[in-house]
């Protein structure tokens, strides 16, 4: 079984559509219209966006929404403009003033000493105006009845922080993060730090995983292609988000046994080298299709089939 570099194009299965989100649209209408463009009936999104931002959105067609994780549990990339003087209750300028403050004795060193709290691992809690749920319903659902209740806290990752202007009250931050991170509560909590008070007013994912803003289409863009019958041409691969996986080619008989979900014996298959149990190699077929997600489990001294595609 030789090791690959990565399969070449084959026939459409599925994969994902690099979405440039517009403004005031949420992830879920831009599901809805790309459903109606495009006719794919199983479709989803990589990641939730708030009507206020705009950027990458990566859409998950067919069977590369069983692998959707790959990209929500994946490092994000944005960019954030914030407002100092003004606090809000969504913490974005979408919500009503709760407080209003100075800003003009704030210094470009305040902020960035103020800034230096938030890199690294922390504990950051999940902004009322959210998708969290609370015994059953959404925060955003009690919040707009005018009810807040305490929120568990979470563990996220900021990789890098930069203040990249500063030109009072306007602030713009670049903010590289792990999943699960709120832009808002970081521009809500950046202004709490300056004793002024802040709130976000504009936000771009710049990358989602491997998705990055250069390689996004407007749904404008994509329609011209629907219209050319050219659309399959914007859509990267089911593998896409899988190259950091070591791959394997299968020979007919063993891709065969992984479609029909047998696992397979060391005998079969030996582990690629410094493989771990539950370590995962991407396998293909000898037409280089990708088949199957195989995971390593020693105690049963072979691999296990996992997300198996159906063969086309």
């Amino acid at each position: 079984m030789v090791l690959l570099k990565g399969p070449s194009p084959n026939a459409f299965r599925g994969g994902y559509l690099n979405v440039n989100k517009p403004a005031e649209w949420t992830s879920t209408d831009v599901v809805r219209k790309l459903k109606g463009m495009t006719k794919v009936k199983k479709i989803g999104h990589g990641g939730t966006l708030d009507p206020i931002a705009t950027g990458v959105l990566p859409i998950c067609l067919d069977n590369g929404t069983r692998f959707a994780e790959m990209i929500l549990l994946g490092t994000k990339k944005y960019r954030i403009t914030v407002q100092l003087g003004v606090a809000t209750n969504t913490y974005d300028s979408e919500g009503d003033v709760t407080a209003e403050a100075n800003f003009s004795q704030v210094t470009h060193e305040q902020a960035e000493e103020a800034l230096s709290d938030f890199r690294g691992k922390f504990q950051q809690t999940p902004p009322m105006f959210s998708a969290v749920k609370h015994n059953g319903k959404r925060l955003y659902e009690l919040a707009r009845q005018g009810i807040e209740v305490e929120r568990k806290s979470r563990e996220v990752e900021v990789k890098q922080l930069d203040l990249t202007r500063w030109e009072p009250p306007v602030a713009e931050l670049e903010v590289e993060c792990s999943h699960g991170f709120y832009a808002r509560s970081l521009a809500h909590e950046f202004g709490q730090k300056l004793s002024c008070g802040a709130h976000l007013t504009g936000l771009v994912r710049t990358s989602s995983g491997p998705f990055q803003i250069e390689g996004s289409h407007t749904l404008e863009e994509i329609q011209e292609h629907v219209d050319a019958g050219t659309w399959h041409d914007l859509v990267d691969p089911i593998d896409f988000t899988l190259q950091h996986l070591p791959s394997v080619k299968l020979d007919p008989v063993t891709a065969e046994a992984v479609q029909h979900g047998q696992p397979l014996s060391v005998s079969q298959f030996g582990p690629p080298t410094g493989a771990k149990p539950g370590q995962q190699v991407r396998a293909y077929d000898a037409e280089s299709q990708l088949i199957a997600i195989l995971v390593f489990e020693p105690e049963r001294l072979g691999w296990r089939p996992d997300k198996v595609l159906a063969a086309k």
